[in-house]
């Protein structure tokens, strides 16, 4: 071997090796977050797992573990006991939570208003507030379309006396509405919506609860008292990731079917998961100005206004109890 090669060799070793050591090195520097849904997967959970299939969260410096759930009770009990970092759930349930002492905040609030609607049958449609009147609707406790339905009719100015609640198992209300023992279900345009009119081939007419003021706070990012104060510099990061990966899944929705799909082989058809992505990327917003999931003080004082029309939450605590923006970044 002459002088030279030896030294090309062991020059082409050197960087061999130190790009070996500065992977292992960025490797053992990548943090694990621990991420647990409030519900099984869906479309809603699409943008997640694009932003892990493009490397977003490993370029954030993350190891992203995702979990699903089994609602949203526990996975605010796991987040509390120190096994997730952040749980998504709708924040409607984590500002109730919070009245109610638990230890959390919103760090992030993508759904200001919840995209759920109320859908009837085509022969008897329920296409504007005062169609609701003279009809029955399915209701089940905690249910986030029709819980509300007293402000809904004070804010529309209809008689909420000549609406049928009809009380069910939450498991029930879409049979029901479907054999016709109900004219009215509410469904969200991100989950159930696109999956009903492909199983029944069926356009039902939708009424918008959004459109007509009932804004109810959807999917939302919580975490600890203790975990912000212990890991925000993680959770800040995964944040700002989250934010890349909506833009990706904003500009190619068939893309993020696709990730989903990956881990969701039982789930529906591509039409219908790609719709269900769409769709939220729709519901997802921000005030003017501000980051992606900036949580508007006004969100959370009319969520507990909504909260106290339906149960007693005592005197309501101060509104920067509920949320922090301060992990965000624009």
């Amino acid at each position: 071997m002459s002088y030279r090669t030896g030294i090309v060799r062991a020059f082409a070793f050197a960087a061999t090796a130190a790009f070996g050591t500065a992977l292992a090195s960025q490797s053992a520097s990548a943090e694990d977050v621990n991420v647990r849904f409030s519900w099984k997967l869906k479309g809603e959970y699409g943008f997640f797992y694009l932003g892990q299939e493009k490397g977003v969260y490993k370029d954030a410096g993350l190891t992203l573990k995702l979990g699903e759930g089994a609602g949203s009770q526990a996975a605010l009990g796991a987040l509390i006991q120190g096994q997730e970092d952040a749980v998504i759930l709708p924040g409607i349930f984590a500002i109730s939570a919070i009245q109610k002492g638990m230890p959390v905040k919103i760090v992030a609030l993508y759904q200001p208003h919840a995209p759920v609607v109320l859908i009837s049958h085509p022969e008897n449609p329920v296409k504007s507030p005062q169609d609701l009147e003279g009809k029955k609707i399915a209701h089940s406790v905690g249910e986030t379309g029709t819980s509300y339905l007293g402000v809904f009719c004070e804010l529309n100015k209809i008689d909420c006396d000549k609406v049928s609640k009809v009380q069910m198992d939450s498991q029930s209300r879409v049979p029901q509405f479907l054999q016709k023992q109900v004219d009215v279900v509410s469904v969200y345009l991100t989950n159930d919506l696109p999956v009903l009119e492909e199983r029944t081939s069926v356009k039902y007419p939708v009424l918008d609860l959004t459109e007509y003021g009932l804004a109810v706070p959807g999917m939302a990012v919580v975490a600890s008292n203790d975990g912000i104060e212990k890991r925000g510099a993680a959770i800040k990061s995964f944040l700002a990731a989250n934010a890349k990966a909506i833009e990706l899944t904003r500009a190619d929705p068939a893309a993020a079917t696709g990730a989903l799909k990956a881990v969701w082989q039982a789930g529906p058809s591509d039409k219908v998961i790609q719709q269900q992505i769409e769709e939220t990327s729709r519901s997802i917003e921000a005030p003017s100005g501000k980051p992606v999931g900036w949580v508007d003080e006004k969100a959370i004082a009319d969520a507990l206004k909504l909260i106290g029309s339906v149960e007693e939450i005592g005197e309501a605590k101060p509104l920067s109890t509920f949320y922090t923006n301060d992990l965000l970044t624009q």
